[in-house]
Order: C-alpha cells, then sequence, then structure tokens
C-alpha cells in the first residue's frame, strides 16, 4: 500500500493502450493467413527466430522491410501464405485509437500531472494519425533509443525525460510482463484493460500533481 497517493506522473504504452487490442489483431490476422489464431503470438514468444527479428527491428537495428521478409518466412514455414511486403500494414491498419484512453491522457495532463509514451516500435508508420509531441510530455520510442521494453534502460530513459524519478511514475502498459519490469525499477503499475478501469486505478496511485495543478 505504499504506492498509494504517492505519485505524480504517467507513462503510457502505444499498442493496446492508445489503441485497440494488439493480440485481438495478431489472432485475427493468424486466423486469416493460415486458419491458427495463435500462430503469430507463438511464433514471436517461442520461436527464436521470430522474436530476434522483433527484438532487432525495436530496438532499430533492422529495418521494417527486413523484419517483414524474414517474419513472413518464419510464418510460411509454419503454413501461412504471406509475402514480407504489407506485412506490418497489415497488422497496423487494424490497429484503432482508442478514443476513452487517448481522452485519459489529455484529461491528466489538464489536472497538471506529467503524461510520457514509453513505446516499443513497430514499423515506419506506427504512429500515423496520432500527434504524439502534442499529447504528451515526452515520447520515448524503442527504435529512437535503441532499447526495448522490458529492459531497465527504456523505463530509466523515459523517466529521465519526462523529468521525474521512477518512484515518482505510473506506467500503464497492457502487458503484465511490461509491469513487472516497471515495478524493479521502482516504477508503479497498472496492467490495462480499458479506459474505466485504468482511470480508477491511477486515482488509488496518483497524488496531488507536481505542478500543484
Amino acid at each position: 500500500m505504499s504506492d498509494v497517493r504517492t505519485r505524480n506522473a504517467v507513462l503510457f504504452d502505444f499498442g493496446g493502450v492508445l489503441t485497440t487490442s494488439v493480440v485481438t489483431v495478431f489472432e485475427e490476422l493468424g486466423t486469416e493467413l493460415a486458419g491458427d489464431a495463435r500462430l503469430l503470438l507463438r511464433l514471436l514468444s517461442r520461436d527464436a527466430e521470430s522474436s530476434a527479428l522483433l527484438v532487432a527491428h525495436e530496438e532499430g537495428r533492422i529495418g521494417e522491410r527486413e523484419f517483414e521478409d524474414g517474419f513472413a518466412a518464419r510464418l510460411r514455414a509454419h503454413g501461412a501464405v504471406v509475402e514480407g511486403p504489407g506485412l506490418v500494414r497489415r497488422i497496423q491498419e487494424r490497429l484503432l485509437p482508442d478514443p476513452d484512453t487517448v481522452a485519459l491522457t489529455a484529461k491528466l495532463r489538464a489536472a497538471g500531472y506529467r503524461v510520457g509514451l514509453l513505446s516499443n516500435s513497430l514499423g515506419d508508420h506506427c504512429y500515423d494519425g496520432f500527434d504524439l509531441p502534442a499529447m504528451f510530455d515526452a515520447v520515448t520510442v524503442s527504435g529512437d533509443i535503441g532499447v526495448r521494453k522490458p529492459s531497465r534502460r527504456a523505463y530509466a530513459i523515459a523517466c529521465e525525460r519526462l523529468g521525474v524519478p521512477p518512484e515518482e511514475a505510473v506506467m500503464v502498459d497492457d502487458l503484465p510482463q511490461n509491469i513487472a519490469a516497471a515495478e524493479r525499477l521502482g516504477i508503479a503499475g497498472v496492467v490495462h484493460r480499458d479506459a474505466a478501469t485504468t482511470e480508477a486505478e491511477l486515482a488509488r496511485l496518483l497524488g496531488p500533481p507536481a505542478t500543484g495543478a
């Protein structure tokens, strides 16, 4: 209970938080490509070559096209009918903005809280349609900093850019493992499921904003 009402800044994930569910998108695409809803998720989490491609792309060491071609080859090896070009776009076009969570970020900033983005990037156009500099006080994207969640360094950089120590921040992410990693650095965590639940959890964790608003 030591975290209750002690925090004054919030870091938001992007995919699955500011957008509709990434898991759902992967399941839909797996069904479309191979009749296997879990195929993409299974490869990205358990297939060493697929996982290495994703990490390299999210850390900015390989570009969108190299990731697409490599991952498409792994998908074909497991029965999918797919080519590389356009694969990332097929994922992105299914990720729709979640207006309720977007509104929550604005509400928090209007109340005087520091609000930042910490996102693992995917593709060259991952954030199209979002005016991130207008939405956030600080933006931290894995492909730009060369390190991804759940690395401690990613969270530390995000806090540095937001101008707060980890002990004053809350991380909102849809993946429990990313929250667990944030908590190891001293950041409080909220596993996001929907905007209303996240807002209620933040109300429990956040104290007065540092600005005094």
